[in-house]
């Protein structure tokens, strides 16, 4: 019981805890972000701009992978910091072990789903004929890491509130350098094409997802034993209405990838890119903006331990100070994203191999105009964090659901009925803007309640 009442995330300064969890969960984020940008680097200078449309309309099957790992990652380890601040120390161990098999269950399903329906779900992704032959044996390969890498992106915050954020760090180390490794013998080297990118992508996963089971199963904050890893609904159900609009909000970026995939094709198909250079374009565009919005998640992420257990332990003081320092470190780094992709995008694309005049030219206008907002993107999903860390997962939906579903969605079919291919970057410019406006006026309004 006095470990609990002395527990740092309670007593120490926030700015040195925020650090603590914030830096491990930074570079987590991050390296898990090069599992797809080292994939598109050496796809795009070996095979080329086919095989980087391949990898994009591929991505919504991995944002279903991650829906999941957040419904219980992120939802358990709240759960688990809630139950640990109100010193509810017998059930919390039920929480970290429900949300494990769950996970696992999940990641078996899609894996088998997917390796039936793989054609047909790449089709409903908005694959063309010419992209087809490069997708399939790219997502039959990677099919097979799904449950490690549910396992390992849910394992990392129910690792990360038991209060070892470095575990969480070296596991996404660990399984990015051995793709990158791989990555750099089976494409260029052996010349193994898309294959060798799918299977050095799947190895780090599985050796990923086998380290985090471990100490999974060896908590240092609670005893964990089998008993605990037994499925109790109540417990499920606890973490997934926390972790709920963190799926909700990948579920969403799901249905408007799906959407947003399908409509580069069809318009661009109008327009004189043609079908495959938009969805090239938006693959980078994606992946490097990824990495922006990693630092921003893991800055969330970061501040989660903290607010969940200081709201818990009715120390508000401690939960709005830590709010205010997420959103500062977001503002630093939205703000020199946004110089990055205004200023050099064509230098950016050039990373990803060479184009023609059309794939550089739609390609600066998408960085310049989709991501103009980047610079207050930072809002949404830190205060959709802070709600979900302080047990109220109905307002997170709401702000997931403002920019992808309320605003995105329907923009994203109108604008381009109006303006073409440019209706779609202009949809991203609007929704970005507008939901970060609806996200600082709801964080404003709740911090006051407090």
């Amino acid at each position: 019981m006095d470990e609990i009442q002395n527990n740092p995330l309670g007593t120490a300064p926030v700015g040195k805890m925020m650090m603590k969890f914030a830096i491990p969960s930074i570079i987590a984020m991050l390296v898990g972000s090069i599992y797809n940008i080292v994939d598109q680097l050496f796809i795009g200078n070996c095979v080329g701009a086919l095989g980087n449309a391949a990898t994009n309309v591929a991505f919504p099957i991995n944002i279903m992978c991650i829906a999941v790992a957040l419904l219980f990652g992120i939802g358990g380890a709240s759960a688990f910091n809630l139950r640990m601040g109100k010193r509810d120390v017998d059930d919390a161990p039920y929480i970290i072990g429900n949300a494990v098999t769950a996970v696992m269950l999940f990641g078996v399903f899609i894996s088998v789903i997917t390796l039936l329906f793989t054609k047909n779900i790449l089709g409903f992704c908005g694959a063309p004929e010419e992209v087809m032959p490069y997708a399939l044996p790219y997502v039959t390969i990677t099919a097979i890491g799904f449950p490690f890498l549910i396992v390992t992106v849910a394992g990392g915050h129910l690792i990360r509130a038991d209060g070892k954020p470095h575990i969480t760090m070296t596991s996404s180390i660990l399984g990015a350098v051995i793709n990158v490794v791989l990555d750099a013998l089976f494409v260029p080297v052996l010349g193994y094409g898309m294959q060798g990118a799918a299977w050095a992508t799947v190895i780090g996963q599985v050796i990923s997802g086998i380290y985090s089971l471990y100490h999974l199963t060896h908590l240092q904050t609670v005893p964990i034993s089998s008993e605990h890893f037994v499925l109790k609904l109540c417990h499920v159900k606890e973490s997934a209405s926390l972790g709920i609009a963190s799926c909700f909000n990948q579920l969403s970026m799901l249905v408007v990838q799906v959407v947003l995939n399908n409509s580069l094709t069809y318009y661009g198909g109008q327009s004189h890119y043609g079908s495959a250079i938009p969805l090239a374009v938006a693959g980078v565009v994606i992946k490097t903006s990824q990495v922006m919005f990693s630092i921003i998640i893991g800055i969330a992420q970061g501040s989660q331990p903290l607010e969940s257990f200081n709201y818990g332990a009715k120390n508000y003081a401690r939960v709005k100070k830590s709010l205010r320092l997420a959103l500062l470190l977001g503002a630093i780094v939205s703000v020199f994203s946004f110089t990055m992709f205004q200023f050099f995008p064509r230098q950016i694309l050039r990373m990803f191999g060479d184009g023609t005049p059309e794939y550089y030219e739609f390609g600066v206008r998408y960085f310049r105009i989709f991501l103009f907002f980047i610079c207050i993107n930072f809002i949404q999903p830190i205060v959709a964090t802070f709600f979900t860390s302080i047990g109220k997962p109905i307002k997170g939906i709401f702000l997931s659901l403002s920019r992808q579903i309320i605003l995105f969605l329907p923009l994203l079919i109108i604008f381009p009925r109006i303006m073409g291919i440019d209706g779609i970057l202009w949809t991203g410019f609007t929704a970005d803007g507008t939901a970060a406006v609806i996200a600082t006026l709801m964080g404003i309004y709740e911090a006051k309640k407090l």
